[in-house]
């Protein structure tokens, strides 16, 4: 009974022991997906707007708070992020998400699948939008045109 109750003694701390070494994992996980989304952020946040000399994050059109990264899998991970255009109805705001793509793509040193959308209701036609940025043909298809493939390079060019 001694052997018995020694052996669940030592199962029972071995078990405690790898929990508490789980909990740690999974209590740097967040950190990890925060630091990541920061990176992100980093990388769109001097993003300049079509239309004006600012930057999406002077204009407010992208926050910290607008990206989120979810892990897919250990080497690959989800960024999601959420834009609000400076008004309902602005005729940019396709634009605005292509260079948030394209910027993205070339930039983030990770693997990764994106997600680009509008902030729910803050735009008039953000459902059609949201097909548009989110489709691979109709983004390579954008920028395949001279004209569009310019202003997106001036929109996401590193300031001096």
């Amino acid at each position: 009974m001694e052997r018995v109750s020694g052996l669940l003694s030592w199962t029972l701390s071995r078990v405690l022991w790898l929990s508490r070494l789980f909990e740690r994992g999974a209590a740097r996980q967040p950190r990890i997906m925060e630091e990541k989304a920061l990176e992100v952020y980093d990388l769109i946040r001097t993003i300049r707007d079509p239309e004006k000399p600012n930057t999406l994050e002077e204009l407010e059109v992208v926050t910290e708070s607008s990206v989120e990264v979810e892990e897919i899998n250990e080497e690959d991970y989800l960024v999601i992020i959420r834009f609000t255009p400076t008004v309902p109805h602005c005729s940019l705001a396709t634009l605005i998400g292509l260079c948030l793509r394209v910027k993205l793509q070339r930039c983030l040193p990770f693997k990764h699948k994106l997600e680009i959308y509008i902030s729910e209701g803050t735009h008039s036609t953000e459902e059609d939008i949201n097909k548009q940025i989110n489709d691979k043909e109709r983004v390579a298809a954008a920028m395949e045109n001279p004209n569009l493939r310019e202003i997106v390079e001036q929109c996401v060019l590193e300031p001096d």
